[in-house]
């Protein structure tokens, strides 16, 4: 099943992506009589997703909506940094023999299809884009075993993650600032549940540049691949429904104002944007 969140009209709604167009989820509640959430995230957190029975149900064409976040803030959003050797021969880095794991704030995020704003000139001026897929947790889940895993996986996104390499460049302690501004991070539209993608591991996983892929890699090349990135993480802290794991970038693409990038994993989706320019550097306050 693909679940989105759009904008339709003056609303925003959840609903099943069917072949037909979008099938709302208030629609199918109705249709069918159901209590489904209106939201993803509740959907996820609720574990409803099974109750979703787009048949019968009037569609809105892809083409009428504005496609959203899944959900604009995740409980965690944890990135794996330089989980493909080829990301870490690019950047002129070591691959760490275990999970390269760092958080990012959900208000770096930016809707997909949106705009990526570059940072001033005199604070970065050389910004990767990466495509990457975006595992999506659906219980909370502690201590997992290996066996574990599969059962504990709501479903798949794809996710694009922005970095500012010349600021991580002067000490490995900026990553986190790095990789923060805003507009630094983006997954979805689509989600897929787990039982549309067969095999993770043959998934291949690309970031395209101004039309061109840039980089490409299968799932099967990563250090440390989907399943056991849940597992490890499962050790250090509780997951819970809707946390995101973006799982690295094969290379990451250069970016410049005018640029458009796209991350792409066939069968599980893209998520596109456009780049910009630094906007004049502006005090604001809250309140």
């Amino acid at each position: 099943m693909q679940l989105l969140r759009f904008r339709y009209g003056q609303e925003i709604h959840a609903g099943v992506l069917t072949a037909q167009g979008i099938a709302p989820v208030s629609e199918i509640n109705a249709k069918h009589g159901t209590q489904v959430p209106n939201d993803l995230l509740a959907i996820i957190q609720a574990r409803a997703a099974g109750q979703l029975n787009p048949a019968g149900v009037a569609t809105i064409p892809y083409t009428d909506v504005t496609p959203l976040l899944p959900y604009p803030v995740p409980p965690k959003i944890w990135c794996i940094g330089l989980n493909y050797k080829t990301h870490a021969v690019d950047i002129n880095a070591v691959q760490p023999d275990e999970p390269g794991s760092f958080m990012k704030p959900a208000a770096c995020m930016f809707e997909p299809g949106g705009e990526i704003e570059l940072p001033p000139l005199a604070v970065s001026n050389e910004v990767d884009a990466e495509g990457e897929l975006g595992v999506i947790i659906g219980r909370d889940c502690r201590y997992l075993d290996a066996g574990d895993v599969e059962d504990v996986i709501f479903g798949y996104t794809t996710t694009l993650d922005l970095t500012a390499l010349d600021v991580l460049r002067k000490n490995p302690r900026y990553l986190t600032r790095a990789k923060s501004f805003d507009t630094f991070f983006s997954f979805g539209p689509v989600v897929v549940t787990r039982d549309e993608v067969r095999d993770v591991d043959a998934l291949v996983v690309n970031t395209e540049h101004n039309g061109s892929i840039f980089s490409s890699d299968v799932v099967a090349n990563m250090h440390t691949r989907p399943y056991e990135l849940v597992r490890f993480h499962s050790h250090y802290m509780t997951l819970h429904p809707g946390d995101l794991i973006s799982t690295g970038c094969p290379k990451g693409a250069r970016i410049q104002p005018g640029d458009h990038v796209r991350g792409h994993v066939a069968g599980v989706g893209a998520t596109t944007a456009t780049v910009a320019p630094a906007r004049r550097a502006q005090k604001s306050w809250v309140g």
